[in-house]
């Protein structure tokens, strides 16, 4: 019997699950009502990482006078056009190719909209789809996979207008680059989004309502990188809650919640994300669902309905898109009965791409202070390694936990430029057990930056235990 599936979203959760059921011999829909990819392609990380690319260009042109590099009278321009030009024209591309990729496993996409039917008895689970422009039908599917992803939250006191409040998706609309930006929001995306306007001569100024940015990131990696924000000239308002946001006539006024206001060009709203579970039928259907909205799943991403699966954003579990499509994978391979891990989040690597990077994997500085008794740990600047010297980094440091008694190896912190790819071999050595000696044995380039992950091992390995 050919499983019938029918995936409902078509971003990284969906896009892979459909790969893997097309593999598999099965029939395949995709629906999706803004493209190929999703909103992670054509709004949300695609974009975001590619504008944060243009950002990285212009700082490497900034600043290099010590090496005899001089950028010319003029200094650097940013041209905000042809910046967030390049910025959809690529979104289109990716999405473009991910739907190429899906057609030719023999994947059905239709773009549109897609909701679970009246449930009935039996082995299969109606979806009505509604094609854009077409009439609706309904598909029988053996298993359903909801991956509809999330949405920029709305503060009902700072509605974005598109023009001069914004979220994330709507940046890339602006006819030219912000004169005073105002992000209220200090977590992974605000944090991500003040660092590259920083970086393109923005003036930026960062609220905060806690008291350091990325309050749910390594501690010691939050503190490096708002050092050097402050350093940069950004200002941060730690402490400081948004009480509301206005349009004035000719920019944003931000009302904080002990009566000061802040006034800028443009406000920018990272506050977090809500899943996108309304409209799916879902409650009628009786799938769970938590107190805020996202679909309970449990580690091989099926909801409390047999046949009914979840992944990605609207599960809530981790908002990466790495993780998304593990949960998609993982659902399909399990709902076709293939031998399958449940997912395991302790080997998630995860990434801010801020300047510098912070990537971080395994155990956490929270986790050890906690309870001491869990992780051994060593923390080495960068500062003293021969090539951050050579590249004039002054920020940044390599943090590796490991058991107390064996040296595995069960988490570490990067700061530094590219931190998404030094994190590697950390989480490589996480996923398979490895310890530190073994790190500490494995022979690196000379000069490289990755040459303090195994010095940080090596300390580790010389370090006896109490």
């Amino acid at each position: 019997m050919v499983s019938r599936i029918v995936i409902i979203g078509g971003g990284p959760a969906g896009y892979e699950a459909a790969l893997v059921a097309a593999q598999l011999d099965a029939d395949v829909t995709v629906v999706e009502a803004d493209g190929a990819g999703g909103a992670c392609v054509l709004s949300d990380c695609v974009p975001s990482k590619t504008f944060i690319a243009s950002a990285e260009v212009v700082t490497g042109y900034r600043a290099t006078e010590e090496f005899g590099v001089r950028a010319g009278l003029a200094g650097v321009t940013v041209d905000a056009p042809t910046v967030f030009g390049r910025v959809k024209r690529l979104a289109q591309a990716q999405s473009a190719d991910i739907h190429a990729k899906l057609v030719k496993a023999g994947v059905t996409f239709v773009p549109g909209r897609a909701r679970l039917g009246t449930r009935t008895l039996g082995d299969t689970h109606p979806v009505v789809v509604t094609p854009h422009g077409g009439r609706p039908y309904t598909v029988d599917a053996t298993m359903v996979l909801i991956a509809t992803g999330g949405t920029p939250r709305v503060l009902p006191t700072a509605v974005p207008d598109g023009e001069r409040i914004l979220t994330w998706r709507q940046i890339y609309d602006l006819p030219e680059l912000p004169e005073r930006l105002i992000v209220v929001g200090s977590g992974v995306t605000g944090a991500e989004f003040a660092s590259a306007f920083l970086a393109m001569g923005v003036d930026v100024t960062l609220v905060s309502s806690r008291d350091r940015v990325m309050p749910h990131e390594d501690a010691d990696a939050a503190m490096a990188i708002e050092k050097a924000f402050r350093a940069r000239g950004m200002t941060i308002l730690n402490n400081s809650r948004a009480q509301a946001v206005r349009r004035t006539a000719d920019g944003v006024v931000v009302e904080l919640s002990d009566g000061r206001v802040i006034e800028g060009s443009h406000a920018l709203m990272a506050v977090g994300a809500v899943p996108n579970t309304e409209d799916l039928g879902l409650t009628e259907y009786g799938v769970a669902l938590t107190d805020h909205g996202y679909v309970s799943v449990d580690r091989v991403s099926r909801t409390n309905v047999p046949g009914i699966y979840a992944a990605g954003d609207c599960t809530g579990v981790l908002p990466l898109a790495s993780v998304a499509a593990m949960q998609g994978r993982i659902a399909v391979w399990h709902a076709m009965g293939e031998a399958v891990s449940p997912l395991r989040l302790r080997t998630v690597a995860a990434n801010v791409f801020t300047d510098p990077e912070l990537a971080t994997v395994g155990v956490t500085q929270k986790e050890v202070d906690e309870d001491p008794s869990l992780a051994r740990q060593v923390m080495l600047p960068l500062a003293g390694n021969a090539r951050a010297k050579m590249m004039g980094l002054e920020d940044g440091f390599v943090k590796l936990f490991c058991r107390p008694m064996t040296g595995q190896v069960i988490g570490g912190v990067v700061v530094a430029p590219k931190a998404s790819e030094l994190i590697l071999p950390i989480t490589m050595a996480v996923e398979n057990q490895l310890t530190v000696d073994q790190l500490a044995h494995s022979i690196t380039i000379y000069p490289s930056l990755s040459g303090s992950i195994t010095e940080a091992a090596r300390q580790l390995m010389l370090r006896k235990t109490d």
